[in-house]
C-alpha cells in the first residue's frame, strides 16, 4: 500500500504564494526569442502558406543572409502538410507535406548552399518536430 503524503498548511500557503506571483511563471516565448537568439545565435523562418517555388527562393535567401550575418543555427518551419486535400496534382500528397520533404532536398542539392551548410536535421518537438528542420551553418570565412 502506498503511503500518502500530507500537505501542511504552510506548504499550501507557500504554493499559493508561488503560483499567484506572475514573476514565477516561465514565459517560453520571451526566453526563446531573447535568450536563444542572442546567446546561441538561432534564427527562425516560417514557410507556412508559401508555394513550393516561393518557399525554395525564400529559404535560400534566408540561409545566405543568416550565414552572412554570422548565425550558426537556423530553424526552418515547413509544417507537416497534414491539411493538404489536393489529390489531382501529382506533386501534392494527402499523406506527405510537399514543403516538409522538398525544402531539405532543395537545400541539400543547391551548390551555393552546400558550401555554407554543415548539416540538416529534424527539429526537436519544442521547435516543431516533424514540421521543422534545423540547419547548422559553417563558420563565416573572413577575408
Amino acid at each position: 500500500m502506498k503511503k500518502k503524503n500530507f500537505v501542511t498548511i504552510q506548504d499550501k500557503k507557500d504554493w499559493d504564494a508561488f503560483t499567484n506571483d506572475p514573476n514565477n511563471l516561465y514565459d517560453k516565448e520571451v526566453n526563446y526569442k531573447n535568450i536563444n537568439n542572442k546567446k546561441n545565435k538561432i534564427k527562425k523562418l516560417d514557410l507556412h502558406g508559401f508555394s513550393l517555388n516561393d518557399a525554395n527562393t525564400e529559404a535560400k535567401k534566408f540561409i545566405i543572409k543568416s550565414y552572412n550575418s554570422g548565425y550558426k543555427k537556423l530553424i526552418i518551419i515547413t509544417g507537416k502538410g497534414s491539411r493538404s486535400k489536393t489529390s489531382d496534382n501529382p506533386y501534392v500528397s494527402r499523406q506527405m507535406g510537399i514543403l516538409k520533404n522538398s525544402i531539405p532536398e532543395y537545400i541539400s542539392n543547391d551548390a551555393d548552399l552546400s558550401n555554407i551548410i554543415k548539416n540538416i536535421t529534424k527539429a526537436d518537438v519544442q521547435h516543431g518536430g516533424e514540421g521543422a528542420i534545423y540547419i547548422s551553418l559553417k563558420r563565416l570565412k573572413k577575408l
